[in-house]
């Protein structure tokens, strides 16, 4: 039976040896690691959920006006033939940058709460209830990540459901002016109710995923593995 001290220092919540870095390898727990994940979380979710605006613009649609926009198929039909294939754009740009930011936080901070809860729990405990960690420290970044989502997914929808006003330019100060800043967050609750939850999921399926990955497909020991640098 391995020693305690053998199964602590196994541990994927333990930092790496901190060894002179190499060309290219960035040391874990830098700023230049949560820098880069933040960087990473950004692109991923910007350019996700950009891609998908349209069909999200038929989705937002049909839950404002069911009878408009009574199917998925008739969606796209009607808000053609209202404003072309222009109109199927409306909304990219708070999309873009609110995801973006999402990303960055959710992403960035989930690294960032895995560590510094891992460090608080303790090697031994961090092993032991590594799922419990993967849970909050998804929720402690979720919690964070939907603050910076929230301003920027209530203009994308005032744009997409209504005639207020079509670009980010025209609708975010003008609902700044005539509603003031608390508008910006009045979905900030369902958002929690709908993103945290996911995201426990998102991640705990990943770091279990990679995990079993390591276990039983890569022919070598993860430790061993060059490029990224787990915890």
């Amino acid at each position: 039976m391995p020693s305690l001290f053998e199964v602590a220092s196994m541990n994927p919540f333990s930092k790496p040896v901190r060894q002179a870095a190499a060309a290219g390898e960035v040391e874990f727990g830098s700023t230049d690691y949560y820098v880069k994940c933040c960087i990473g979380g950004a692109l991923s979710c910007g350019l996700t959920h950009t891609i998908i605006v349209p069909l999200d613009l038929v989705k937002c649609r049909m839950q404002v006006d069911s009878v408009k926009y009574p199917s998925i198929g008739k969606g796209f039909k009607v808000t053609l033939e209202d404003g072309g294939v222009r109109a199927l754009g409306r909304g990219w740009a708070p999309t873009f940058i609110g995801y973006s930011m999402q990303g960055a936080c959710k992403f960035g901070f989930y690294e960032f709460f895995k560590n510094m809860y891992g460090n608080m729990m303790g090697e031994e405990a961090a092993y032991n209830y590594m799922t419990g960690l993967y849970l909050i420290a998804s929720a402690s970044a979720e919690f964070f990540a939907d603050i910076a989502l929230a301003p920027m997914e209530a203009v994308k929808v005032r744009i997409q459901t209504s005639d207020y006003g079509s670009t980010l330019r025209e609708v975010f100060p003008k609902m700044k002016a005539e509603e003031g800043v608390g508008t910006f967050y009045k979905g900030l609750k369902p958002l929690w109710m709908r993103q945290i939850p996911y995201t426990m999921m998102k991640f705990a399926c990943f770091e279990k995923t990679v995990v079993a990955l390591y276990t039983h497909v890569v022919p070598k020991p993860r430790a061993e593995c060059s490029g990224v640098s787990f915890i």
